[in-house]
């Protein structure tokens, strides 16, 4: 096999991006879309000169694809990657890989099971400053992580939310910011600051006409006694990103794209107890650090999961790590709900009947201008 041929199943928004951006790696060939909706299908393969399904379970068994990309609305991410996977498909899902931590595991288990290739799409993974606070993070630079914060805030206008029948509701969507815009930024933050233990999160609906949340914030607890703060929004302009991570050997700031890294010439434990100057504290040194010059963006991640199928690359996304971040916004949703502090793992069935109450009281929207328009963002 020279190159990875694709079939995109969902090409009425992200999908059709995805279309263009496999177009031009090397590594890949469009070779199938799939969209429910006959119109966009037939206009999508007219104009990539592809075949064209209604039915995603049709082009699985084709014989036209040895992968996918899973750009449809989220609920159906997990029995999309499920079939695909038991067709012999490779499997790469847009964000999030489930809407549940238990439709995730069944989708985890699945891809154990058939050992195919399972990625998701967490771009933001592949930038320079991700990578080297990564390698800071795992040489044991930082030390033991004593505080975490990440404050997350971005923007959508009601027309955003009105584009769609599916969008910012519990029955289409499963969740408004959190599931939404703030997964990127979640993994991220799961990727360098770990795994909390306990949440206990607020969640209203501020400004937007929509049943869900559009605001997000938590207290975090971790195992080693570590604490942080968390907060996602689409109230707020412009959406500048921060994350910390305080170690006891020195701090992480992750400022949008922009990385600083602070270390100590001695460990805050073992100054903390030695020094014996009254006003001491250990010395800080703001170090200069070296960027690798690197693809970046979806491309980095559809080339890197299709040199993972043709020679064995390693993932810079694999699809186990996605359930970190389902996991954390379940309890982010469990605990701000019914007003409680969470333990994590979250309890899959608690979970599964909050989520199924939500859905039993969505209503369906009343105004609705279909607009089926890519990101313009797309692969930054």
């Amino acid at each position: 096999m020279e190159k990875v041929r694709f079939g995109i199943i969902g090409v009425g928004g992200m999908g059709q991006a995805h279309a263009k951006n496999i177009q031009e790696i090397e590594e890949t060939q469009l070779t199938a879309v799939s969209d429910t909706d006959k119109k966009t299908a037939e206009k999508v393969s007219k104009e990539y000169k592809v075949t064209g399904f209604t039915d995603y379970k049709e082009l699985l068994t084709s014989g036209l694809i040895d992968a996918v990309i899973v750009a449809t609305p989220h609920y159906f991410h997990p029995e999309i990657g499920i079939a695909a996977m038991e067709a012999d498909v490779h499997v790469l899902t847009e964000k999030p890989i489930a809407v549940s931590v238990k439709a995730a595991d069944s989708l985890l288990e699945a891809a154990k099971r058939t050992g195919k290739v399972f990625g998701v799409m967490y771009q933001s993974r592949s930038l320079p400053a991700i990578r080297v606070a990564r390698e800071i993070i795992e040489s044991g630079r930082l030390g033991e992580i004593r505080r975490t914060l990440m404050v997350n805030p971005d923007y959508r206008c009601q027309a955003y939310y009105d584009s769609s029948t599916w969008r910012a509701t519990w029955a289409g969507e499963g969740g408004g910011v959190l599931i939404n815009q703030a997964p990127h930024g979640i993994d991220l933050f799961m990727l360098l600051g770990g795994m909390p233990s306990r949440v206990t999160a607020r969640i209203r609906t501020r400004l937007h006409n929509i049943e869900v949340e559009d605001e997000a914030d938590a207290l975090l607890e971790y195992s080693n006694g570590a604490w942080g703060y968390y907060l996602a929004s689409t109230d707020e302009a412009p959406s500048e990103k921060r994350i910390e991570i305080v170690g006891d050997k020195g701090k992480l700031v992750l400022e949008n794209e922009t990385l600083k890294f602070y270390s100590l010439k001695t460990s805050i434990p073992e100054f903390t107890l030695k020094n014996k100057a009254m006003w001491g504290g250990p010395e800080v040194v703001e170090e200069k650090l070296e960027f690798p010059e690197c693809e970046t963006g979806h491309s980095a991640i559809t080339r890197n999961f299709a040199r993972c199928i043709l020679q064995g690359e390693e993932l810079l996304s694999p699809g186990e790590d996605g359930i970190k971040s389902v996991e954390f916004i379940n309890a982010l949703i469990l605990s701000g709900k019914k007003n409680k502090p969470v333990a994590l793992p979250v309890d899959r069935e608690e979970y599964k009947e909050l989520l199924e109450s939500l859905k039993k009281s969505s209503q369906a929207k009343k105004t609705v201008k279909v607009q089926r328009v890519t990101d313009p963002h797309f692969n930054k």
